[in-house]
């Protein structure tokens, strides 16, 4: 047996069926994308910001082959990590990209923590007291901890329990919202905001919603049939989710001008709700973001902490015990939840979701390279899908990576120098491990 398929099996508890893998990519996908980036991604193009959700699954789309013939190649609990691993070879590389998609996964746990705050705060009349909404994502993130410590059939019956819930209550939203609004959508269109630099940057923000289906893959020792199912997984959240976010997104235009979906950007949902539902609108539209962003951070959590084991496991990240009783994927599930309590306390939406598509996307576009470079023929990759999702990733990051430098210049820095830290440290410790390994050959 080889030893990506017996590190595999040490994760796979319980299994995972294709409604229990699309259930859990549509919780992590839906969780935070369309509740915390509507009146971001408005902020970014103005009126456009539907037709910016739209480009943003054109751009999954693509994404999406890559990943779908690695998994249907090496189906594994690492997913991405072994993916990098089998384009790159157990390196700086590998190691240095799966850490971006890891912190990159981190950093979204940390924005749904904070939706599940800012929603919450709707509930009651405690809307200037700011200081609550990390407070309460502190405390979902607590929670999420408990319930995966419970094991893999608990987080897929939990997980398919709430995407059915959300999805049927974010359809009645929409439906609501789009009867009221008479079809006629104030805020959809072009407007002052409006431009080709802003279309494309809210495009790469907007990618954030999708890329939960990145989780689908990190499960591929979990899913039955991995060979089929995993593809099918991945398509068919992409599909919901696009259909659910256009649905939220023109209900939005057509219930709030743009000017008012910015200046209710954490919540603009929950404000979009009150000409269909009233004030009841409100309680209506925070629980169901209350229920997504649980949901979500569950199934958030359940996986990237598997992938920060898998990198433990095939000597690519530093790993020590600090004393916990337990494997190393409880360990690594400590870490997670204890690096997106501090991102949730230091950071707000804004700057988490910049962060978090930067990473991604520099990520995303080494898995494409990898593809096409190292391993095209033996998956058997089409040549042109994978340049295709390389040009496209490299337009909207561009594009990001200039409005953000003239608004928000702290995001950039903050960005690079985590990428700079990342590679430093992991040249580091790969260095030293080799020698250390060589050190005790030579002594052995």
């Amino acid at each position: 047996m080889s030893e990506s398929n017996s590190q595999a099996e040490e994760y796979q508890e319980d299994s995972l069926s294709l409604t229990g893998s699309v259930a859990m990519g549509t919780g992590v996908m839906i969780g935070a994308g369309i509740f915390a980036l509507t009146g971001q991604v408005a902020e970014q193009t103005g009126g456009l910001f539907p037709y910016a959700f739209l480009a943003a699954a054109v751009v999954a789309g693509f994404s999406a082959y890559s990943y779908i013939k690695m998994a249907q190649q090496y189906p594994s609990a690492g997913g991405i990590a072994m993916f990098l691993m089998k384009a790159y070879g157990k390196g700086t590389v590998t190691a240095g990209m799966a850490l971006l998609m890891y912190f990159s996964m981190v950093i979204n746990e940390s924005l749904v923590a904070r939706t599940f705050g800012t929603y919450t705060l709707q509930l009651f009349d405690a809307k200037d007291n700011q200081f609550l909404v990390p407070a309460l994502g502190v405390g979902l993130l607590v929670l999420a901890f408990i319930i995966n410590i419970l094991g893999n059939q608990f987080i897929g019956t939990f997980s398919t329990v709430t995407a059915v819930i959300k999805i049927a209550g974010i359809v009645i939203f929409a439906a609501a919202g789009l009867w009221v609004s008479g079809l006629t959508f104030e805020g959809a269109g072009v407007s002052e905001k409006s431009s080709a630099g802003g279309f494309l940057s809210a495009t790469a923000l907007a990618l954030l919603a999708y890329k939960g289906f990145t989780t689908i893959t990190n499960s591929g020792s979990e899913i039955v049939n991995p060979e089929k199912n995993i593809g099918r997984s991945i398509m068919i959240s992409l599909s919901i989710c696009l259909v659910v976010y256009l649905l939220v997104a023109f209900a939005v235009a057509g219930n709030l001008s743009v000017s008012e979906i910015i200046e209710s950007r954490d919540f603009a949902l929950a404000e979009a709700a009150r000409p269909a539902f009233g004030d009841g609108g409100i309680y209506f539209t925070a629980g169901l973001a209350i229920v997504a962003t649980i949901s979500g951070l569950i199934a958030s959590t359940f996986a990237v902490s598997r992938m920060l084991a898998m990198l433990s496991e095939m000597n690519l990240v530093p790993h020590r015990h600090f004393g916990m009783p337990g494997s190393i994927q409880k360990h690594t599930l400590v870490y997670t939840v204890v690096f997106a309590i501090t991102l949730t306390l230091l950071f707000d939406l804004s700057r988490i979701a910049s962060l978090g598509a930067i990473f991604y996307i520099v990520m995303d576009m080494a898995v494409h390279w990898g593809v096409l470079r190292r391993v095209r023929e033996e998956i058997q990759a089409n040549r042109w899908i994978p340049i295709g999702a390389l040009l496209l990733d490299a337009v909207i990051l561009a594009a990001f990576v200039w409005m953000k430098a003239n608004s928000d210049m702290l995001v950039i820095w903050v960005a690079l120098g985590g990428i700079v830290v990342i590679f430093v440290g992991e040249k580091l410790f790969l260095t030293w491990n080799d020698d250390a390994d060589d050190h005790e050959h030579q002594h052995a």
